[in-house]
């Protein structure tokens, strides 16, 4: 039973939505800007499959309120990360991004920690991060460690133990100044986790009391602050926590498939391609260009310019909450010039090989030829047999992968129909069929092909039409072989031997020698 959106109130300012289902499990999260404007959109007809399985499933809704739309990106990434519901986009490689918490302790400790398959952390305390693949882990928990005096022990010892005699911690179990000193420290050592500004503001201020030191002749200080200074050059060149050279530029190409997005993304330096990734995401509500970016970077370095192959929605406000973040002005440009769209070009052809992976080289033909907008791996052929003018029957076969699947098969008693009229019955089955698969929210074909010529492609055109649902059609006339297109003045002639017309050859074949069995059978019967 589909979740009754007239019983709840929808506020209208910006923020979040979470769906929950039957068992009160977040199964999506997403933003807007009008809570009450998006949040209805679900509930609209002519969703495609996948959004229509989301909305089965919804059993009620919460909101959660910000002040703007760039506050309810950030709330949005971060609800998507503790809760994983499992019908948003999730970058599947977070898991090699290191994070860092410091403990809820007396004297808290400096640890990494990990995330559970559930999207929580490990234990308890202030999570920072993350810090990206590349940086090391152990060294830069080192530094920080030795620069802020952090104490390492599990359980706190009575007495100063090795560490204090090594100048790694001031021992706060036993002096009462390092307790004091510990706090400072600690402080110290978020601020610098926080924020890069923090970690330069801090660097300098050591810089001034080394100076300081060493003009009153404190050269063991002096000597001690120096060492600090460089441990923290050191955590400094090793973490890449969205820190880049303001001179780089990063490329996203997107393709869409029927049900989901593949997004392939360069990344360059100074002109040469440095690294590359690949995506994929479902189109499930919200789960669009603009969000896959953000989720992107939020475990990713943030460049100075973003190039994308398309341009995409929400993009002052996109821009604004990465410039926040990471302290400079950050610009998305659409690729569509120059060096940069021979770029793009070159992401396209690298995601267009990817589709079709696995793919039927026909089937690779015929969404070429016909322009479809994926691969028609799913094909529903539909005939009419007809023997005199009493016994007329449709026929549907279905080819997954340019093979036959006969449990997709149906046949079809003409209901409405008197006489001999082939494009008034193909308009009946046509439109019998995908108005019962729109009811059950069952998955459409990628392409539907009727046995005939423009007439009895029209009554189909017709019929789709009538039920509400965009699904591509072509008919196929047994004479000369010819492909009809909708809107289309000429047809298409495909030579013998191309793969791409011996499958549509062998569905229509198909489909016509289904409807004779069956026409023949009711035949018997009478």
């Amino acid at each position: 039973m589909t979740f009754d959106i007239s019983k709840i109130s929808i506020p209208k300012e910006p923020g979040i939505y979470l769906m929950k289902d039957s068992e009160g499990e977040i199964i999506y999260i997403g933003k807007a800007k009008n809570l009450k404007n998006r949040v209805k959109t679900y509930f609209l007809k002519n969703q495609n499959y996948k959004t229509q399985k989301l909305v089965s499933k919804i059993a009620g809704i919460e909101f959660l309120l910000t002040d703007n739309e760039s506050e309810a990106f950030l709330l949005e990434s971060n609800m998507i990360k503790r809760y994983r519901p499992i019908y948003n986009i999730e970058l599947k490689d977070q898991q090699r991004y290191t994070y860092l918490r410091i403990t809820d302790e007396k004297f808290p400790r400096l640890l990494v920690t990990r995330r559970t398959r559930q999207g929580d952390f490990i234990g308890r305390g202030k999570i920072f991060g993350p810090f990206t693949r590349g940086s090391s882990k152990l060294l830069t928990i080192g530094s920080l460690r030795k620069t802020f005096k952090v104490r390492i022990c599990k359980t706190l010892p009575k007495k100063a133990c090795l560490e204090y005699h090594l100048g790694n911690c001031d021992a706060p179990c036993e002096f009462t100044t390092a307790q004091k000193e510990y706090d400072e420290n600690i402080s110290n050592l978020e601020s610098i986790l926080k924020s890069k500004q923090q970690m330069k503001e801090f660097s300098l201020k050591l810089k001034k009391q080394m100076k300081e030191a060493s003009k009153s002749q404190q050269f063991e200080r002096a000597i001690e602050i120096r060492d600090t200074l460089e441990r923290l050059g050191s955590i400094n060149s090793g973490k890449k926590m969205e820190t880049v050279r303001k001179s780089d530029e990063e490329f996203f190409g997107i393709k869409y498939d029927k049900h989901d997005a593949i997004v392939m993304t360069f990344r360059q330096t100074h002109g040469v391609i440095r690294d590359s990734e690949k995506f994929s995401f479902d189109l499930i509500g919200d789960n669009n260009f603009t969000n896959f970016l953000y989720q992107y970077y939020t475990t990713h370095e943030i460049p100075k310019t973003i190039v994308t192959s398309e341009e995409i929605s929400d993009k002052i406000s996109l821009q604004k909450a990465l410039s926040d973040r990471i302290g400079f002005s950050v610009k998305i440009i659409h690729g569509d010039k120059g060096k940069r769209k021979e770029m793009i070009e070159l992401i396209l052809r690298n995601i267009a090989l990817i589709q079709n992976k696995n793919a039927e080289p026909g089937l690779i033909e015929l969404r070429d030829i016909l322009k479809l907008p994926s691969v028609p791996r799913i094909i529903e052929c539909f005939d009419i047999s007809n023997h005199g003018d009493e016994y007329a029957v449709g026929s549907m076969a279905r080819f997954v992968d340019a093979k036959p699947d006969k449990s997709g098969y149906r046949k079809f008693k003409i209901k409405t129909i008197g006489g001999r009229d082939d494009y008034a019955m193909i308009n009946e089955i046509v439109g019998r069929r995908y108005l019962r698969l729109k009811k059950e929210k069952s998955e459409f074909p990628d392409l539907i092909v009727i046995d005939g010529g423009k007439g009895q492609l029209n009554a189909a055109v017709s019929a789709l039409k009538d039920v509400g649902v965009e699904i591509p059609c072509i008919s196929l006339a047994k004479e000369n072989e010819e492909i009809f297109v909708p809107r289309r003045a000429k047809s298409i002639i495909i030579t013998k031997n191309k793969d791409s017309i011996k499958i549509l050859q062998y569905a229509r074949d198909e489909t016509h020698r289904f409807g004779v069995m069956y026409n023949r059978k009711l035949r018997k019967l009478n």
